[in-house]
């Protein structure tokens, strides 16, 4: 989505009632996960309401703001003070945490023969792994102006017996640029999900299903066994990425439970104070109906670092990682 500038109520009165009245009624009008994620919203304006009079300063209401919105759980909901010199994401403490519990430097340094870092593209890398007839991609990012540079990536590692696609920290993009590197690995089109997009007062209130399905694209897919490596800042577009990769055969997913923030995000919307504020606009189903907002992909083989490992040079994700190729197919 845009982030074309909307200013909520020009002439509104800038006040702690009506800021937070405009507030809370447009995520009332628009936001889309209330039924998904289970939030009685209507009980959340008689907690808070009360807390806010004319009378309060600027501090107090930023705090009656975050409390509000952190029960969303969401971390494609999100707010910013004026001139954005304060910010705060909904549900995002596990995330920031969870950048304590990987190391890009530890891996490159431990772990890889060499590095190859693709220029054009935004955190897009890929290499071999040290003493192993192993590749590696990571993929920290579903952005870049040429998702089909995976094609040139896939030349180069195609003799591997098996890759590890790292998408640990992936902060979310694009979904068709997503769809597009997961299509190398495509070993089948199927339907994986389906979009809708909020368009009406009611929580209930949708458009259309826009179903979205995996495909075949570039000239030769990679078929042999590959390890998706997720964490809970897999987040996004990286979670979409892995919706597509979680359905081929030969793709198992080890690591941590992804973020589960799938939706696409508002417009960037501005109170009669200069604060603004984005939202969740869409929500995600799986073919049966089923959503993973607020749960995220569970990996078949679950493992994560802790800080510890990642600060005495291991990263034990990964190893489990190399464990579980030579336990299944041999490969070292």
């Amino acid at each position: 989505m845009s982030c074309k500038k909307i200013v909520l109520g020009e002439d509104e009165i800038d006040s702690p009632e009506n800021n937070f009245e405009l507030l809370w009624n447009d995520l009332d009008q628009h936001y889309s996960l209330f039924e998904v994620r289970n939030i009685n919203w209507d009980s959340l304006y008689t907690v808070y309401k009360p807390r806010v009079s004319n009378q309060a300063s600027s501090e107090p209401l930023w705090l009656i703001f975050t409390e509000l919105l952190e029960h969303l759980d969401d971390s494609h909901t999100s707010i910013n003070t004026e001139n954005d010199e304060t910010f705060f994401i909904s549900g995002y403490a596990k995330n920031n945490q969870s950048k304590k519990e990987y190391s890009k430097n530890l891996i490159t340094d431990s772990y890889l023969e060499s590095r190859t870092e693709i220029e054009t593209e935004d955190n897009l890398s890929y290499g071999k792994i040290k003493n192993k007839d192993i590749g590696y991609i990571y993929f920290g990012a579903s952005d870049g102006s040429n998702p089909a540079i995976i094609d040139e990536i896939l030349e180069n590692l195609k003799t591997h017996k098996a890759i590890i696609f790292d998408i640990r920290q992936n902060t979310g993009g694009d979904d068709y640029y997503a769809a597009r590197i997961a299509g190398a690995f495509a070993d089948k089109e199927k339907v994986i999900y389906s979009a809708q997009t909020r368009n009406g007062p009611k929580h209930s209130d949708f458009d259309e299903k826009t179903f979205h399905s995996t495909k075949k694209e570039g000239p030769e897919q990679f078929l042999k066994p590959v390890i998706l490596i997720t964490d809970r800042r897999t987040i996004s577009a990286g979670e979409v990425f892995s919706l597509h990769m979680k359905a081929f055969d030969h793709v198992v997913q080890i690591g941590d439970t992804t973020a589960g923030d799938f939706s696409a995000v508002s417009n960037r919307n501005f109170l009669p104070n200069g604060w603004s504020y984005k939202y969740s606009v869409q929500k995600l189903l799986l073919p049966n109906g089923k959503s993973l907002d607020g749960i995220g992909h569970s990996p078949d083989i679950y493992i994560k670092n802790n800080e510890s490992d990642i600060n005495t040079g291991t990263d034990k994700v990964l190893e489990k990682a190399f464990a579980y190729l030579f336990e299944e197919f041999g490969i070292d």
